[in-house]
This record gives structure tokens, sequence and C-alpha cells, in this order.
């Protein structure tokens, strides 16, 4: 690839931007500041975020399926993120143990009975709400909101 001419104005800046016609997509560099807005201001670390932003589009799913996916330790998964945002009000039980239906031909093509069916989970509607919030924060629709003053991004 043949070196590309900069203006010899621009030898002393900091930082020069590439033109918009090269770069068709540059939301995700702004990755650090909405890490840094869900902790400050929904108490949310960087893998419960990135779990909320890979259940957001599932309108159910199990904690074995997630954890498959997302190469995850299944125990890991649930005891640190699952629960903990339960609790937070971030998902809850779509359909929990025992909700499976009674009749005998629902069982015969299934493996899941009701002694071992799995807790079907789903976001709740806060949860929707936020990560959709974290997107549009994500697309530059919404300023980050962070700590300190001198640190807000435009």
């Amino acid at each position: 690839m043949p070196k590309s001419t900069v203006s010899r104005k621009k030898k002393f800046r900091e930082f020069s931007k590439i033109d918009k016609k090269y770069i068709q997509e540059n939301s995700m560099k702004n990755l650090h500041f909405l890490y840094r807005d869900a902790k400050d201001n929904m108490d949310l670390g960087k893998a419960e975020v990135d779990l909320l932003f890979f259940i957001y589009d599932l309108e159910f799913w199990t904690i074995s399926y997630v954890s498959e996916t997302m190469n995850r330790s299944h125990k890991k998964l649930a005891d640190r993120y699952v629960y903990p945002l339960m609790k937070k009000g971030w998902i809850y039980k779509h359909f929990d143990k025992l909700t499976p239906s009674q009749n005998m031909e629902d069982h015969f093509f299934r493996d899941e009975t009701k002694m071992n069916y799995k807790v079907r989970y789903a976001l709740t509607q806060k949860g929707r709400l936020n990560v959709a919030r974290l997107y549009r924060k994500m697309r530059g629709e919404e300023p980050f909101n962070l700590s300190s003053p001198s640190e807000q991004h435009p």
C-alpha cells in the first residue's frame, strides 16, 4: 500500500483524523467510555455489559445455551453474572422449573421432563430499556455520563 500523503501543516498536531469517506463505522472507539458509564451509573461491570448485549436480541435463553455460545463456564456465568443481575432486576425467570406442559404427548419427543427442565431467563423491561440506552450511547445519539466532568466525551 502506498504511503499516504499528509499535509505538512499537520506535522505538529497531536492527531489528525482520516477522511470520513474511508471509515465506515467507528462507534467501537467509545467502548471504554461505555463501560465507564455503565459502571458509574448502572453498577454494571464489563462482563455484565457484554452478557446484556449478547442476550438483548433473545426472547428467552438458558444458562447452558449462553455459557456454550460465549465459551464460559456454566457455574461461573450463573454465580457471577446471571444471579446477581436477577437480584438487581435486570433479568428474570421467564419459564421456571416445573412449568413445562403436563401433556404426555409433549414429553414423548422432548429430552426435558418436569424434573430436569432448564429454567429459561429473559431481560426485564429495565434491562431492555437500559441496553437500548447503551446502544444509543455507542452510536453517539446520547452523551456518556462519566463521574468526572473533565472526562466527558463529546
